[in-house]
């Protein structure tokens, strides 16, 4: 690569960020780290019809939360800025009358409703209408009328759009990095519009303008982009510039079936496709961030939607990721997303966190419940992680160190004989000798009774673990007794023998 690699992420202000849009933003993240290159985000806002209020910051907040937030952005090393399309309305046009003035692009007068005249006319003999090299000199166009009619129109205020004039009879043999060398027909392109009499472009003008002021090297986006890359590569040619070289991601499909994944399959399945909740009016869809989700493990799984290093590994910290990440290893296939692989990855996130932060996370959800305590919540936080996707799941894998339990089991009842209250009895009196208090000491000592008076573990330990916690379930027994502390244990046997 002989220049630096610049790369940007370009998304539209429409809405709340896809986890597709995530994935593209990653990829291009990776890319100019791995070649010391530099990732850039640019606001394509040029649909102003479409702009949604709070979707900028929500994007910029989006990439900080998971890590890979921009080098430069709007307000932030401007070196090209602006770095809002809004703000460069003015720069477009005298590129869009280049075209013009070049032979390469031309005025269309044609209303909405004479287009659609055409389209209706198309229908009814089983055509379809393109608007391109085999009907612009049949429409209204100043490839048809005077240069004077035109500029006359034009100054009397009359509605026109610029549209790209595709050359005819050529084929295009043009190389994407991930989907190799590609052939396309001019003659099957439609001359699309570049610049609306509004003066504002359209997304196919102003981003090759960008993309060429702002010295990107590659372009890194998705594969509902590749119908677009014939008329960026003829735009580049019409200006005389260097093309970036092109990259389209695979798709992200729905975990079930076909086709490209989409808020419905999450909210379907209760899993989210936004990287941070939004709210409007209609109601709140939910994000990873709000969900307990880990960046890094968010992070992690997008990154092995359609690329792998060649091996079985798949933790991945964000720099290695950076210094492994090759777009010659991006598959051209779609990847299937796959919630339960997420939880996977957070799983083991949350096992690399430190018990300290994991508690003062576990804290807001104590206080919650209503919680006021004098337990080691650390030390119970120890004993339960590693049960956990989420440290939302932490109350239902620990509510029983907090509040004895007031029912039991039925099926783990079924442990419960005649001679049980006997031996629990038994068990009370070998507890209150027991000076040192602790998870080993009261595991020996106990386990030492069994074996003197040849009682069967099943017998003991079953019952023992029902009177404490109210189910078969939970960390190791010796631990959550020296966590409840003696007067505690014992007052729950007492229940129990009381109760079952």
């Amino acid at each position: 690569m002989s220049k630096q690699v610049r790369v940007r992420f370009a998304p539209s202000p429409t809405g709340p960020l896809h986890i597709g849009g995530v994935r593209t933003a990653l990829f291009n993240y990776l890319f100019a780290k791995k070649n010391n290159g530099v990732f850039y985000l640019r606001i394509e806002d040029t649909d102003q019809n479409r702009f949604v209020p709070g979707a900028e910051a929500y994007i910029m907040e989006a990439l900080e939360w998971l890590g890979i937030a921009p080098s430069e952005t709007v307000g932030k090393n401007e070196k090209f800025g602006p770095y809002r399309q809004s703000e460069r309305k003015e720069i477009y046009k005298q590129y869009a009358d280049q075209l013009i003035n070049s032979g390469w692009a031309y005025y269309a007068f044609d209303t909405a409703e004479a287009l659609d005249a055409h389209r209706k006319q198309h229908e009814a003999e089983g055509k379809t209408f393109i608007y391109n090299w085999h009907n612009r000199e049949k429409l209204d166009t100043s490839l048809v009328i005077s240069k004077e009619e035109t500029d006359k129109r034009i100054a009397a205020g009359v509605d026109y759009v610029i549209r790209f004039k595709t050359p005819v009879n050529e084929t295009l043999h043009l190389h994407d990095i991930i989907r190799g060398d590609i052939k396309f027909e001019t003659n099957l392109l439609d001359d699309k519009v570049l610049f609306k009499s509004d003066g504002m472009p359209t997304y196919h003008l102003a981003n090759i303008v960008d993309d060429h002021l702002m010295e990107t090297s590659h372009v890194i986006r998705g594969e509902e982009w590749l119908p677009s890359m014939p008329l960026h590569s003829l735009l580049y040619k019409a200006f005389g510039w260097e093309a970036p070289e092109f990259a389209h991601l695979p798709l992200i499909l729905k975990p079930i079936g076909n086709g490209k994944l989409s808020k419905r399959d999450g909210d379907k399945m209760g899993f989210p496709v936004f990287p941070l909740e939004w709210k409007t009016e209609e109601g709140i869809s939910s994000g990873y961030r709000e969900k307990g989700f880990f960046p890094q493990a968010v992070v992690n799984f997008l990154a092995l939607l359609g690329w792998n290093d060649g091996t079985e590994q798949e933790i991945f910290s964000l720099e290695e990721l950076a210094e492994k990440f090759d777009l010659n290893r991006v598959h051209k296939a779609g990847a299937k997303f796959d919630p339960e692989k997420n939880k996977w990855f957070n799983h083991h996130y949350l096992q690399e966190q430190t018990n300290e932060s994991l508690t003062k996370a576990f804290a807001p959800i104590l206080v919650e419940k209503g919680i006021s305590t004098s337990l080691d919540v650390l030390k119970i936080v120890s004993l339960i992680k590693e049960r956990a996707n989420f440290v939302s799941e932490f109350w239902e894998l620990s509510d029983y160190f907090f509040v004895a339990p007031t029912s039991y089991d039925e099926k783990a009842s079924k442990n419960w004989k005649e001679e049980t209250p006997n031996l629990m009895q038994q068990l009370i009196s070998v507890l209150e000798n027991i000076g040192d208090f602790t998870s080993v000491t009261i595991e020996t000592i106990v386990k030492d009774w069994m074996t003197k008076n040849e009682i069967g573990m099943g017998k003991v330990m079953q019952p023992f673990r029902l009177s404490l916690v109210g189910a078969l379930k939970g960390p190791h027994l010796f631990d959550i007794i020296e966590v409840i502390g003696k007067d505690e244990t014992i007052k729950r046997l007492e229940k129990a023998i009381a109760n079952l």
